[in-house]
């Protein structure tokens, strides 16, 4: 009877390894459909139905998070970092979704190299969460953290000479607004990699 009313253990860390793996696919997934420059529907489909299965695993987080009486790790951290680590696949679904709606017939280089730098963001997110279910990985876990840091100022000088350079050969003014909200938000996701970077530094720094 005792055992039935004690709070059943949950793994926190596994919904962060699996939000990461899903938010790797949604990039993956993003920067082939920058690559192909066709199927853009098809492929923003795939994306949303990933962006639906990241924020499955975020609710069932923030659920268990409520019914667990004690954490591996302070409960505003956890909240926190399933919380922005949300944000990313919200933005790589709304990169998707404007490449529908905005009837993107091509794609343009710095697109592609903003997706790739997100692509390679996520993936050391997901290199980072993985090691924090044992603190003694501590400096792999901060080389990470480093490497996304470094590829989010990558990422804002992509961004600053692809407006540029937009601003600078397309003579259409709605290509250029569609263009530059398309660059802006992938670099913003990238941008929400570091702030996910930030939060897991925080928490090892508390908990080393």
């Amino acid at each position: 009877m005792l055992k039935k009313l004690m709070p059943r253990e949950t793994s926190f860390f596994e919904f962060f390894e699996r939000h990461a793996a899903t938010t790797v696919r949604g990039c993956r997934e993003l920067l082939d459909l920058t690559n192909a420059g066709n199927d853009f529907e098809a492929r923003a489909r795939r994306i949303k139905d990933l962006e639906h299965e990241a924020d499955s695993i975020t609710h069932d987080c923030v659920e268990a998070l409520h019914r667990t009486f004690i954490t591996p790790i302070d409960r505003d951290q956890i909240h926190l970092l399933i919380s922005k680590m949300d944000d990313i696949m919200d933005y790589v679904e709304t990169v998707s979704d404007q490449c529908v709606l905005y009837n993107i017939d091509h794609m343009t280089t710095p697109a592609q190299e903003l997706a790739a730098v997100l692509l390679e963001s996520t993936e050391h997110i997901e290199g980072a969460v993985t090691g924090l279910r044992d603190m003694k990985h501590a400096e792999t876990i901060s080389e990470h953290c480093i490497e996304v840091n470094r590829l989010e100022n990558k990422g804002d000088d992509l961004l600053r000479k692809a407006v540029a350079r937009l601003f600078d050969e397309e003579k259409d003014p709605v290509a250029i607004i569609k263009w530059k909200e398309i660059y802006e938000n992938l670099e913003i996701a990238t941008d929400r990699c570091e702030d996910v970077a930030n939060i897991i530094e925080g928490i090892v720094l508390e908990n080393v």
